[in-house]
């Protein structure tokens, strides 16, 4: 059982960081209920990626019309046994529906609302629409990332799941520790732009001291450093090549066949053009795996480029099992590992209201109850 089995958590059905939440959450154990719309959105990539994705796996889908009052019952009544309800809808919208803070801390006062937007829920933003890249760009994440003439979007583990989703898990656990203490619960007002602005502090405080520039590629782990970079091999595959510490990089130097006095000014931005230059040639001779089996065996802080259908068969991932197949298909595991409450996939993603009888029932809700919300057409 994972370590936080005993757990209830609401979660309001959507796309990108909310998901991402509630299924970390599910992973380590958690008893997730998604509460899917009665009828479909209209959007088929929408659906597609709810029911198919792993971002949905691990919980049960309770499908309910809440323009119906029944359904908002009988949502309350759910938040009244939760520990948590998460949501990523605009600011706005759970009120609309009769769902937000107020109403639901009033039936259940040590309940945690975990909110993730892009912007936040306050600020001149927070009604606008956006994405990932909207969020980073206003962080200076995005324009630190990329070519020297152009900044490029880093897929979308910035803002949706490194500065939403992860932010918001933290400010649940955070809250159910606080709640459990205080006996009241809180508002999680977890934004990406300041996930994603918090994620820079390392950089902001490089650039406070001096030591980080505007400029993309001219920093030390922005592509700008000769050791800290990717090369092309002699197949057209890469290498990321990291090796910061001077030991590391005398050894890459050394077997590489690089007399180490070239490298000698390797901290001067000035050479780093020409040393990179150099490092690439030699890069070039040989095939990717020539070179990691040669260098990757060590401390050269070197590692190939991998794709997304090599990257689950390397030996490493293998022995860990950092990938693993669940109903016939592979994906992530869950992540971190724990000594004793080892967090599993319990379920592939669920259907649209695969499991409303069996959610209702688990949740406190006697037969007739159930009847009378089906009878409504609330679920």
């Amino acid at each position: 059982m994972g370590p936080l089995e005993g757990i209830r958590v609401v979660e309001m059905a959507g796309i990108g960081p909310a998901p991402f939440a509630a299924m970390w959450l599910a992973d380590m154990g958690a008893d997730v209920v998604r509460i899917d719309r009665k009828e479909a959105p209209g959007d088929s990539a929408f659906d597609t990626l709810k029911s198919y994705g792993f971002l949905n796996r691990g919980r049960r889908s309770l499908a309910l019309d809440l323009k119906k009052p029944q359904a908002v019952a009988a949502m309350l009544k759910l938040v009244a046994g939760a520990d948590a309800l998460i949501e990523g809808f605009r600011p706005g919208v759970m009120e609309r529906l009769g769902l937000g803070p107020d109403a639901c801390l009033a039936k259940n006062p040590k309940l945690v609302y975990g909110r993730v937007t892009g912007w936040g829920q306050s600020g001149p933003l927070a009604h606008t629409a956006g994405h990932d890249i909207d969020y980073i760009a206003l962080t200076g994440a995005l324009h630190a990332i990329g070519k020297r003439e152009q900044p490029l979007p880093p897929l979308n583990l910035v803002g949706d799941f490194g500065g939403g989703a992860m932010f918001l898990v933290c400010g649940v656990l955070a809250a159910l520790l606080e709640a459990g203490r205080s006996g009241r619960g809180q508002v999680v007002d977890a934004a990406m732009t300041d996930g994603a602005a918090l994620l820079m502090a390392m950089q902001y405080s490089f650039k406070a001291a001096g030591h980080w520039g505007n400029e993309r590629e001219s920093n030390l782990l922005d592509g700008g450093a000769p050791f800290y970079g990717t090369y092309a091999c002699a197949d057209g595959k890469w290498l990321a090549v990291g090796p910061i510490e001077p030991q590391f990089h005398d050894l890459l130097i050394d077997r590489i066949g690089l007399p180490r006095e070239e490298f000698a000014e390797r901290w001067n931005p000035r050479r780093w053009a020409d040393l990179r230059a150099k490092l690439a040639a030699v890069f070039a001779t040989k095939s990717r795996d020539e070179w990691c089996a040669l260098l990757a065996a060590g401390d050269a802080c070197v590692a190939p480029v991998l794709d997304l259908d090599e990257a689950p068969r390397h030996p490493h991932n293998v022995a860990r099992q950092t990938f693993v197949e669940h109903a016939g298909i592979t994906q992530p595991a869950p992540a971190p590992r724990f000594s004793r409450s080892a967090p599993e996939i319990r379920s592939a993603a669920p259907q649209r209201g695969e499991h409303n009888d069996e959610v209702l029932q688990a949740w406190g809700f006697g037969s007739e109850e159930v009847a009378a919300l089906r009878a409504a057409g609330a679920v």
